[in-house]
This record gives C-alpha cells, sequence and structure tokens, in this order.
C-alpha cells in the first residue's frame, strides 16, 4: 500500500508489528506482549495525529493514492453493475464512469469520476479530469435514469474538469453549465457524496443533488489550496495557508449548510478499512432513498432548487 508522509509514523508501527506476527507464525517465538504494546503505541499515535488535522491535513488525505473509488464502492455496495460507455458524440471519457445496478434490489443508476490505480491508469482516467465528453456521457446516463424512474447516485473525486486546450474548444464550460442545468430539473431522486476531493465545476458537474454527503476526510473547494495561493497570493508553497482559509474540510461544509451530512470513516482514512467506509455510504444511501421516495417526483425539483438557494453565505 502505498502512504503519505503523514501517517508514516504509524505505518513503521504497523511493519513492526507485522514483522513480529511473521516470527511468531513461522518460528513459533511468542512475542504477544511486544504486540500488544506495540498496537496500544500505534491506536494513541493514531489518535494523537488524526485528531489534530489541518485542512492542509484533510486535503493530503482526500487525494490518498489507495482512497477507495467509485467503481470500488460501487460494486461493493451494489449488484449486477452494467458500466455504460461513451457520450454518443466524442469519445468513450474513463475519468467519468457510469451504469445501471441493484441497490437493495431497486434499480438505480451509479455515475462517479474515477481516479486511477498507479501512473499508468491515472493517464488513462486523466487523474480523474474528465473533458466535456465524460460530462455529457454522464448527462446521456441521467436522461436514461429519468426516462426509467431510477434514482441517480453521484460520486464525487475530482481535482477539477480538465483545463486543457482541446477540451475548452470543445465546449467544457457548456458541458459543465448543461449538467447543472439537467439535474436542477430531473424528476428523479438525485444523491451526491464526495468521496475525495470536490474541485471547481467539476464536481458541480455531478453534484447537483436532493441530498449531499461527504466522507470525513474529503474536501469540496472552488479551487485548489495551490491553485488559489498561486492566485491570491502569488506563491503555490502558501497553499498551507490557503487551505485554511476556503474553508474547505466537511466540517465547514456542513457548517455552511453545503452538504446534507458527513460519513464516517475509520480513523486514519477510508484506504485503512474500505469495507466499513462502504458500508457506512450504502446506509447512508439507503435512508436517502427511502425519505426521497416519499415526495413526489414532480416536486423534487422544486425541493432542490430550494436547497440550493438556502445555501449560506460566508464572509469574515
Amino acid at each position: 500500500m502505498e502512504h503519505i508522509p503523514l501517517e508514516q509514523p504509524i505505518v513503521e508501527l504497523e511493519e513492526r508489528i507485522a514483522m513480529l506476527r511473521h516470527l511468531m507464525h513461522t518460528q513459533g517465538i511468542d512475542k504477544s506482549s511486544e504486540i500488544k504494546k506495540l498496537q496500544q503505541q500505534a491506536k494513541r499515535l493514531r489518535s494523537k495525529i488524526f485528531s489534530r488535522l489541518s485542512a492542509y491535513d484533510t486535503v493530503k488525505l482526500s487525494r490518498h493514492p489507495q482512497r477507495p473509488n467509485s467503481l470500488e464502492i460501487i460494486k461493493t455496495i451494489s449488484t449486477e453493475f452494467i458500466e455504460m460507455h461513451g457520450d454518443r458524440h466524442f469519445y468513450d471519457d474513463r475519468a467519468i464512469v457510469g451504469g445501471l445496478a441493484h441497490f437493495d434490489e431497486q434499480s438505480v443508476m451509479f455515475i462517479g469520476h474515477q481516479k486511477g490505480r498507479g501512473t499508468s491508469e491515472n493517464i488513462t482516467r486523466n487523474f480523474g479530469m474528465p473533458k466535456p465528453e465524460g460530462y455529457r456521457k454522464a448527462l446521456r446516463l441521467m436522461h436514461l435514469a429519468a426516462k426509467f424512474s431510477l434514482p441517480i447516485i453521484c460520486f464525487i473525486d475530482t481535482p477539477g474538469a480538465y483545463p486543457g486546450i482541446g477540451a475548452e474548444e470543445r465546449g467544457q464550460s457548456e458541458a459543465i453549465g448543461r449538467n447543472i442545468l439537467a439535474m436542477a430539473r430531473l424528476s428523479v431522486p438525485i444523491i451526491a457524496i464526495v468521496i475525495g476531493e470536490g474541485g471547481s465545476g467539476g464536481a458541480l458537474a455531478i453534484g447537483v443533488a436532493d441530498r449531499t454527503h461527504m466522507l470525513k476526510y474529503s474536501i469540496y473547494s472552488v479551487i485548489s489550496p495551490e491553485g488559489c495561493a498561486s492566485i491570491l497570493m502569488k506563491n503555490a508553497g502558501q497553499a498551507t495557508e490557503a487551505a485554511a482559509a476556503l474553508k474547505l474540510t466537511a466540517t465547514h461544509a456542513l457548517e455552511l449548510g453545503l452538504i446534507d451530512s458527513i460519513i464516517d470513516e475509520p480513523l486514519g482514512g477510508g484506504h485503512w478499512n474500505p469495507a466499513d467506509v462502504a458500508k457506512n455510504i450504502k446506509d447512508t444511501i439507503r435512508a436517502d432513498l427511502q425519505e426521497l421516495a416519499k415526495i413526489n417526483a414532480q416536486d423534487l425539483p422544486h425541493y432542490r432548487s430550494k436547497k440550493f438557494a438556502d445555501v449560506k453565505f460566508y464572509s469574515e
């Protein structure tokens, strides 16, 4: 497993525990007391490190290379997932994934940003940064879901929409704007969950929902801390200060009324126990679907619009 500097002291303790367990298994040496002490030490250290995270520490965790991604979560919480490809105009953007599946015996449409594992797959997935074709694929799947009255469940995890010249030439901003407009008008339940990075318009293009949630160590922001520092502070090295000013953590988003709830993760991040994260996400979606089923489908756009109109404004 890849790790980030923030968690390196814990990793070193875990590796020592693993080595002692290996000695017990292969050589029959009793190391149980040492293992117990190290486990207690690791627990205390984990609690110490992750109880005082800065905003930029949370940014690092949201970008963790082993963080559970959209496809992994979809395949864990649903059955019979059938991925659908292409925007029917240009090509299949693999930074966006989506398709039909059964969730608790109910047919649903999943749509999500998709990052890769390792450099090669990240290049294929464009590091989770969709181009216009990705958003047009998502829009096609949304309209398909609306045609058959299926709930839409979106997983957000992107640094932002791809800012390349080709993407701009093919209408990046138009694609994002069209998605936002369409999601505001759809008469089916929409649930959005930020599972990693919720970056700028790239996140909003699949983020206009009746219920919006964030995993504990995810972020939601109009711009990355590095981008903000480069533009406003003329120094990307001040990303730590920019992250604090952006109010981008799940706690801040909840306080500002941008999201409905924070979904819990294991201490240290979802990569330590993906099964727990998937269970928490599934429980949240199940509760949302039950609540949204009580609302007349034709009234959903009205309530959705009001939800966004009621978002608080922040001033210091």
